[in-house]
């Protein structure tokens, strides 16, 4: 049987620290929500604006996969390894942050504002050497369709993380409809978020920001009833 659990854009948990504005869609920082831990293996689902000139101290991470998609802006990323990057629209970045690394995140322009989604998963294997991956998506590729960006496979579409996720982003018309049919219907949910536009998944309207997470399902049925950008995360609900 089918179950879900929907999470409302207005009720995320919300931080202001004047330079970042951050909405959780999961407990993070000074939110905690019992009722909104994780989503199987996807723990962090933070949207983040970050100011000009502003962003992440250097900072440690280990043993989690950490995936970054901006939305709009310029953000410039450093880390322990070497890497030195920005990442744009477009770009998704990931790091297998393993036995342990150290980055750092900041908006490359002083007069811009940056927006992008920072998204943490578990891993299905702890203790890996540190990687880092990012990559240039062709943004046609997306238009009513879905474009899938991240995988387990090195080998397959899109950047790949220690973690058996599948990511697809959708940008559809107003009136188009498409069908996800999971990759490990025996494993995995799914977990929407709308990124702008209102859209419909199997009788549920959700709006801008809306997060719907979706289990014990083969596939899910997605209608734009506006022009909608979407990003679709399967996950293992259990790790």
């Amino acid at each position: 049987m089918a179950n879900s659990i929907l999470h409302k854009a207005e009720n995320r948990g919300h931080a202001n620290h004047g330079w970042l504005d951050s909405y959780h869609t999961f407990s993070f920082g000074s939110y905690y929500n019992p009722q909104a831990m994780n989503f199987g293996a996807l723990r962090v689902l933070n949207d983040d604006t970050v100011s000009g000139g502003m962003g992440f101290g250097r900072h440690p991470h280990d043993n989690m996969e950490i995936i970054s998609i901006p939305l709009e802006g310029d953000l410039e990323h450093q880390d322990s390894m070497g890497n030195k990057a920005i990442i744009r629209k477009g770009d998704i970045q990931a790091m297998s942050a393993g036995t342990g690394i150290y980055h750092s995140e900041k908006n490359a322009h002083e007069n811009e504002r940056v927006k992008f989604l920072q998204i943490w998963i578990y891993p299905n294997q702890k203790n890996v050497e540190p990687r880092y991956d990012q990559l240039t998506l062709n943004l046609a590729d997306r238009h009513n369709r879905l474009q899938q960006v991240l995988s387990p496979n090195a080998d397959d579409e899109g950047i790949w993380i220690y973690q058996n996720a599948w990511f697809h982003m959708g940008k559809f018309d107003q009136g188009k409809s498409v069908t996800y049919n999971l990759k490990d219907t025996a494993q995995s949910g799914v977990y929407t978020f709308v990124l702008s536009g209102d859209v419909t998944i199997d009788g549920q309207k959700l709006g801008t920001r809306d997060g719907l997470g979706s289990w014990d399902i083969s596939s899910l049925e997605i209608t734009a009833d506006t022009e909608a950008e979407f990003l679709l995360m399967e996950i293992p609900m259990t790790f």
